[in-house]
């Protein structure tokens, strides 16, 4: 008898066959927990998000979070096509977005090698707390090593809170070298663009997202955060915080 394991790798070997130009991390997720039920989705995560380590002599990765099956690498100049996501009506909280994007930040966009939900008041600081913090470091397979860099996201509901949630995101430069903003796709189309405009002023990253959805919140990359020098003194200080979360 198969193994839980073993099971979400057939499932997914059978998933990317069927699908030549490749699947995002999230929707190969979604379509293993819809055809395996009564497989605890923490468990699908564990599983498959190196899938193409655990298995490269059937699974490659042709770009961040794409996943292919092995047979289709001949053809690599594929187009990326949207998924067709699901839509569910969801009452929620916006702590509950926190783990989905602490691992899309990890999985899919492949910034961080280690992402945590913080939020709250951890920090104890009238300049806020991230909602998620995460780190960046080399991997033993790497041939070059590079500095460990610390990246910060604040998350927000409320399309009415757009500014305030910039102004935070802003803030964590201070302490962090990638910063990003986390903002509902149901946004007013002017505010989105100014938000936009600013991140690209700014360096800070922008990502879009169903906030009526924390199963499938369909985070969408809009402006990719640049890379910024913090202030050492202040990413020391509130990362003794959270060292032994963290590292």
């Amino acid at each position: 008898m198969a193994t839980k394991r073993e099971e979400i790798i057939q499932k997914a070997l059978q998933i990317l066959k069927n699908n030549p130009n490749g699947v995002r991390y999230s929707y190969l997720v979604r379509k293993i927990k819809d055809e395996l039920p009564h497989i605890n989705i923490n468990t699908i995560h564990g599983t498959i998000w190196n899938l193409d380590i655990r298995i490269p002599g059937e699974v490659f990765k042709p770009d961040k979070g794409l996943f292919r099956h092995i047979i289709f690498k001949e053809d690599e100049s594929i187009e990326k096509e949207e998924i067709t996501e699901l839509e569910t009506e969801i009452i929620i909280k916006e702590e509950e977005f926190y783990k989905p994007f602490a691992d899309w930040l990890v999985n899919e966009l492949e910034e961080c090698t280690k992402a945590i939900p913080l939020g709250g008041n951890k920090f104890k600081d009238k300049w806020g707390t991230p909602d998620i913090i995460g780190i960046r470091k080399s991997r033993k397979s790497d041939v070059l090593e590079f500095p460990t860099e610390i990246i910060c996201a604040e998350i927000k509901l409320d399309t009415g809170n757009l500014i305030t949630a910039f102004g935070q995101a802003c803030s964590y430069k201070l302490f962090s070298h990638k910063s990003y903003i986390v903002i509902p796709k149901s946004s007013q189309d002017e505010d989105v663009g100014r938000i936009d405009a600013l991140c690209r002023i700014f360096g800070i990253g922008l990502i879009l997202f169903d906030n009526k959805n924390p199963i499938y919140p369909q985070f969408e990359i809009r402006v990719r955060a640049s890379k910024n020098e913090p202030d050492m003194f202040y990413v020391n200080k509130y990362l003794r915080i959270i060292e032994d979360d963290l590292f």
